[in-house]
């Protein structure tokens, strides 16, 4: 085995672990790709003696993150809601291996959604040092900063981060309420909806930047019922799925993807749903786990 064969033998083994980083800093599957396909390009061209591989490769990832965040940022307009973030879409009856590590931790779309509220830094110093124990010594460098003002940064996202609804454990019984939902909705019946919403729901629909109003942001039980109902009048055809390992949907129109959305369940009533509408981002969604 010559030393490039070595290197990529080593690099494979810590791929998964770097893509987890990098999905939950760019809520992004390709980008992550992307992201992880650079940290193996500079590992092959480098010329250092590499103590620590984990640490090394995870630095690098965390840098080409944070520069392609602070690209997107500088890139983003004035908007009414946050960007939903890339989901990652299973069947029905469970997750894909090769996703399984990616949505440890319980990475639902609604944790993601309040990650895309927080700045590059606090998003890395809080995934970095929350969620993959990274010693703030070791993100102070990467962000410029010193170990207190990254501690800092972390417990700030925390804070946010605690404002995401933790969805119930039991997927059979997430389902049987996101059930009850789309066939008060397809039915018109604003009752049924109601029941199954709690209070203080919050609907997030991106419906990417060629749409009016690309993103919004609906609040309480009477404006998502509206919006549901009016969703449900567009003839979609509807695909039971799971997303970020919760009970969710996929939607069709004349055979092609339109839409996939997150519902989160807790306490037997929806608390948040967050739909991806885009049409360029929904295509790029795997969907081919759900072929039969």
């Amino acid at each position: 085995m010559d030393e490039r064969e070595w290197l990529a033998e080593r690099f494979e083994e810590r791929r998964t672990r770097l893509k987890a980083v990098a999905y939950r800093m760019l809520g992004s599957l390709s980008e992550a790709d992307d992201a992880v396909q650079e940290a193996w390009l500079r590992l092959s061209r480098t010329d250092e003696d590499i103590d620590n591989f984990d640490a090394w490769l995870t630095t690098v990832v965390s840098r080409v993150c944070l520069n392609m965040l602070r690209s997107r940022q500088s890139h983003r307009e004035e908007e009414l809601g946050p960007r939903v973030p890339e989901p990652i879409v299973d069947p029905e009856d469970g997750t894909e291996p090769e996703h399984e590590a990616l949505l440890a931790d319980s990475v639902g779309l609604a944790l993601l959604v309040v990650l895309e509220t927080l700045s590059p830094n606090e998003r890395l110093a809080f995934v970095l040092h929350d969620v993959f124990a990274v010693p703030f010594d070791e993100i102070a460098p990467i962000i410029d900063r010193s170990p207190d003002a990254a501690r800092k940064l972390a417990s700030r996202a925390r804070r946010r981060v605690r404002g995401a609804p933790v969805p119930d454990a039991a997927l059979e019984a997430q389902r049987e309420v996101v059930d009850a939902f789309l066939a008060a909705a397809r039915e018109g019946d604003f009752e049924r909806l109601v029941s199954v919403l709690d209070p203080d729901v919050v609907l997030h629909a991106d419906l990417g930047p060629s749409a009016p109003g690309d993103r919004y942001e609906l609040h309480g039980v009477e404006a998502v019922a509206k919006q549901a109902r009016t969703y449900s009048r567009l003839g979609l055809v509807i695909r039971p799925a799971l997303v970020n390992g919760a009970a969710g949907v996929v939607t069709f129109r004349e055979g092609e993807p339109f839409s996939v959305g997150a519902f989160t369940v807790r306490g037997g009533r929806i608390v948040e749903i967050d739909f991806l509408a885009d049409p360029e981002r929904v295509r790029q969604v795997d969907l081919t786990v759900l072929e039969d």
